[in-house]
């Protein structure tokens, strides 16, 4: 009955293993931009289903199978246990869920630029390769009960996974963002960062919700059986993460004054993560110290990126690497020598947790950046500038919203200007109501502009409309290039004097910025009007009376001008 109870611990335990997946995805979710939600819940999908197929075919055996001078599991791929194996099975699935757990760490931090290819690849190298070698030095035998890696013959301990599992999966975070590069618009050019907010906060509390509930069972059930520690263990679970959020809740009042939503719930993320290593080792005063410094880690580690110009896009290094490696030292520092049971003084434990870290890194970052360099020489692992812009649900997956579809027709409309263009529709949504207005102010617009142009197309008198300073002519009407004698497409862009004659009646220069002084005055002391001497495309000379009015848009000047011939003979 007691070995029951035990198995049926472990699944239940997966399960809520299993639940912290979910609570990945919809933290990811909420911490991204809409136009991007699509592909990162797929991300979170496919990595959990290549990881399951991959761990079972290879990683679990490079994991746990015989080892091959504590280095890495030589038996055991595509394991196929008898259905009375109960305990080989229960700890198969259990350490899928982990191997999960820390791949889709990575999903976060990558998110928003890197193709779903060159995703699922990286899957399948972390899963197969990268994550069972290291967990062998740290984890083999432990189904057995006798650690046979050399880490873990040495006395190195983690429970749970601050480091195996959560700073793994920030290892090789680091290593593809150092190759992928930030976000476009992250960075200013002057090395000072911007903020790209998420586009569902409180979607993403309820993923660190789902994370912490979850937790229970990633640290509960690594005791592998229904013993005694399990209520300690949680019990400590709980105080850490509580304390990680407190402390960064109170972090980050002191340094930006208001309590930010994404500290604390990164701080709760952190304070998890910290305890994860010795949860089973310390006392509950011990786990609040070590869930607080968690969380300030995660600060100083965050603080440390963006001065770094890397972008991670949910804090996955700041939570996963940086409070992992706390967290694995902890263990040393607050580890009860009874419990850990390896035999080694305390200067002795502190020792083999560095070396562990150390590990860690030497292996995960260079190998990870050595493979997936290669690659990037080949096939590039991130999209292109246009991709990004249009969002990954688009350029990766053919997947369009009604939000896309409307900067998609606002996008088309200010590259061509075509004002009949409208925006689709889409009843009872908030996007589809704020496109049925703009579908009704731009029917207005339309029809103004159309009302206006057919009078500026059919005036007697000409009209010609020109910028201050420069008098460049940006439009002419047909009545205007009647009077001139020239094309309408001739006369634009070209300066106003370059049709004038001097000296005219009344000794205007026709240099430009003199006339527009000149302009300016008769503005102020004649309502505008001013005699000139016109000049027509055959050399004939004749005075014009013009009527002049200023106007601005978006902060740029300019003239309306409204011709009249005075004398229609010519003037040689």
């Amino acid at each position: 009955m007691e070995r029951e109870i035990d198995i049926l611990w472990v699944l239940i335990s997966s399960a809520l293993v299993f639940i912290m997946q979910a609570g990945f995805l919809t933290l990811e979710i909420g911490l991204t931009r809409s136009k991007n939600n699509i592909n990162v819940a797929l991300k979170n999908l496919i990595d959990f289903a290549i990881t399951t197929l991959v761990f079972w075919a290879f990683g679990y055996a490079l994991m746990f199978g015989p080892s091959l001078g504590g280095l890495i599991g030589t038996g055991g791929f595509f394991v196929a246990p008898s259905i009375t194996a109960l305990d080989l099975l229960v700890f198969l699935i259990f350490q899928v869920m982990f191997c999960g757990t820390s791949v889709t760490i990575i999903a976060g931090a990558i998110a928003e630029r890197m193709h779903f290819g060159s995703f699922a690849l990286m899957v399948l190298v972390v899963s197969g390769l990268i994550y069972p070698v290291f967990g062998h030095w740290a984890w083999n035998g432990a189904l057995e009960g006798t650690r046979s890696g050399w880490l873990g013959s040495a006395g190195f301990v983690d429970f749970a996974g601050s480091t195996v599992v959560h700073s793994i999966g920030g290892w090789v975070s680091l290593a593809l963002l150092l190759i992928i590069g930030p976000r476009s618009n992250r960075f200013n050019p002057d090395g000072t960062s911007k903020r790209i907010p998420g586009s569902n906060i409180a979607l993403s509390a309820l993923g660190v919700f789902l994370l912490w509930f979850g937790w229970i069972g990633f640290n509960g059930g690594s005791t592998l059986a229904f013993d005694a520690r399990v209520p300690s263990i949680i019990f400590n679970t709980m105080l850490a993460a509580s304390a990680g959020m407190v402390a960064a809740l109170a972090a980050a009042s002191r340094l930006s004054g208001r309590p930010e939503a994404g500290a604390g719930m990164n701080g709760a993320l952190a304070g998890l993560v910290a305890i994860t290593a010795g949860c089973h080792a310390v006392t509950p005063l011990d786990s609040v110290i070590i869930g607080a410094i968690g969380a300030f880690v995660m600060l100083a580690t965050e603080w440390l990126l963006e001065r770094l110009r890397i972008d991670d896009a949910v804090g996955a290094i700041p939570v996963h690497l940086g409070a992992g490696i706390w967290g694995t030292l902890a263990v040393g520092l607050f580890g009860q020598a009874t419990l850990l049971n390896t035999g080694l003084e305390r200067g002795g434990q502190i020792l083999i947790q560095l070396i562990g870290i150390v590990a860690a890194g030497v292996w995960v970052l260079p190998v990870t950046y050595i493979i997936f360099r290669v690659i990037n020489s080949v096939r590039p692992l991130r999209v292109s500038v246009a991709d990004e812009m249009i969002g990954l649900n688009a350029s990766e997956h053919g997947a369009t919203t009604e939000m896309l579809d409307f900067v998609q027709v606002l996008t088309q409309q200010a590259h061509t200007g075509d004002l009949s263009l409208r925006a689709p529709v889409e009843p009872f949504t908030e996007v589809g109501q704020i496109a049925e207005r703009y579908n009704d102010l731009m029917d207005r617009l339309e029809t103004e502009t159309a009302l206006n142009r057919a009078i500026f197309e059919s005036a007697s008198d000409g009209i010609i409309a020109f910028s201050r300073g420069t008098l460049i002519i940006s439009s002419v009407n047909p009545a205007a290039s009647m009077i001139f004698g020239y094309r309408p497409d001739a006369m634009l862009g070209q300066p106003l004097t370059a049709f004038l004659d001097a000296p005219d009646s009344q000794g205007i220069s026709l240099d430009p910025a003199t006339l527009d002084r000149v302009l300016e005055l008769k503005l102020m002391e004649e309502g505008g009007r001013v005699v000139l001497l016109a000049r027509r495309i055959d050399g004939i000379t004749f005075p014009v009376e013009m009527t002049l009015a200023q106007a601005t848009l978006r902060d740029q000047a300019f003239y309306t001008a409204i011709f009249r011939v005075l004398v229609e003979s010519a003037h040689n």
